[in-house]
């Protein structure tokens, strides 16, 4: 296959649109799935448990945890620098502002509170009326719970870094000779067997020096401090940076495109290898010094970046074209995932007591769910000023249609 680095990107990235979508999606049904998880030593592990829990759910619960939020970061850094060589770096930072720190300086009170009170609601009917057990004392400065809004807070980190990267890079190499050099790395990442390997290495030396690494749960989620911790930081700015780098080559996509099958074969060979060695049962032990936490270390990144090139090579093969419903769902997965957590809260505190099966409660609070914050979508936000915030504006049909005919006139 020829590599071209010159290719133009096309002017809709119809299959990264889609990727970028189903990683928020995703996330919506990773967070549904957890309350049933099985607890740990009576212990339980989400803010809801089930009364009814379920080793296959929590192995959907596993393998999206591996791997949805680095593809998310990869596909983010490749379209900040979209974005960048769009706008510039004023209009970047206006963009950035509005569409991610905005969302996160007002939505973050109001679904904060919303998912206190819900966690409250659900303790109490748990509780049947026993005396609840006494609020967890909250660390101080820098904690701060970041709730599932964090991947903002952590995208405002990445976009800051990025610029200031590129200015030192500008300033060290005035000639852009690193240019061609980190392409030519990008290139080997993807064409070499050992690229997975590399580009899985930085998260791997982060899970080795964290001491408290619960492997099972792989990536600690960066949702109660102001400050990432570094397994975190490692995993989703090596993400982002590829995905920004690779920006640079739109031709490139034409290899992840190729290999989404050899990438999906190493993505199942690694997760089962890890899942062999951490157990299906999840577990919040943390990892003992030894060769099968270097094992793990290494493994569960690798199939990180595999599932990653292997989603992203399958959409740009099947899904390389434009499709209405995709771009709508592609649009609406951002608010999606902005207002779902409070309201998968309380339907798996409402379906907890029940006696049903598990799938047929993850089923129902999908079902109930996903279509209510669509039509919450389609009626408050698609062509409101909260829409135009978060995607842009979206004319509707019938004054595009109006238009039209003004439009052939002039």
């Amino acid at each position: 296959m020829t590599l071209s680095t010159s290719a133009p990107a096309p002017e809709r990235l119809h299959a990264l649109d889609a990727v970028r979508g189903f990683a928020l999606v995703a996330g919506i049904v990773f967070h549904a799935c957890a309350s049933f998880l099985p607890r740990h030593g009576g212990q339980p592990i989400w803010l809801v448990s089930d009364s009814h829990t379920s080793l296959g759910i929590g192995l959907v619960f596993h393998v999206l945890h591996i791997f949805r939020m680095a593809t998310f970061f990869l596909i983010a850094g490749f379209f900040a620098r979209l974005s960048l060589q769009r706008r510039g770096v004023a209009g970047f930072v206006k963009d950035r502002a509005r569409r991610i720190a905005l969302p996160l300086a007002v939505g973050w009170p109001i679904l904060f509170a919303a998912i206190a009170a819900v966690t409250i609601w659900a303790a109490v009917s748990s509780a049947h009326g026993r005396p609840l057990p006494p609020p967890p004392k909250y660390p101080g400065f820098p904690a701060f719970p970041l709730t599932h809004l964090w991947f903002l807070y952590v995208l405002l980190w990445l976009y800051a870094g990025a610029l200031a990267s590129r200015a030192l890079a500008r300033r060290l190499d005035p000639r852009g000779s690193l240019g061609p050099r980190a392409d030519g790395l990008v290139r080997w990442a993807l064409e070499t067997p050992a690229g997975l390997a590399a580009l899985a290495a930085p998260t791997a030396l982060a899970f080795l020096v964290t001491p408290d690494w619960r492997p099972w749960f792989g990536v600690p989620t960066p949702d109660s401090s102001l400050v990432p911790n570094l397994t975190a930081a490692a995993a989703y700015a090596s993400a982002f940076g590829f995905g920004w780098l690779l920006h640079r080559q739109p031709g490139a996509l034409a290899l992840i495109g190729g290999r989404w099958r050899l990438n999906l074969a190493i993505a199942l060979a690694a997760t089962a290898a890890e899942l062999a060695i951490v157990g299906l049962a999840p577990s919040i032990a943390i990892a003992p010094p030894g060769l099968a936490t270097a094992t793990l270390a290494l493994l569960y990144p690798l199939a990180a970046w595999a599932w990653t090139f292997a989603v992203i090579g399958a959409a740009l093969r099947f899904l390389d074209r434009a499709s209405a419903w995709r771009r709508y769902l592609a649009d609406a997965s951002y608010w999606l995932y902005l207002i779902h957590l409070p309201i998968v809260l309380a339907l798996q505190a409402a379906v907890a007591p029940l006696p049903w099966p598990p799938l047929l409660k993850l089923a129902l609070i999908l079902g109930v769910a996903m279509p209510a914050m669509l039509a919450s979508y389609q009626l408050l936000v698609r062509h409101s000023f909260i829409g135009a915030t978060l995607n842009g504006p979206r004319p509707r049909r019938a004054r595009i249609a109006a238009q039209a005919p003004a439009a052939a006139q002039a």
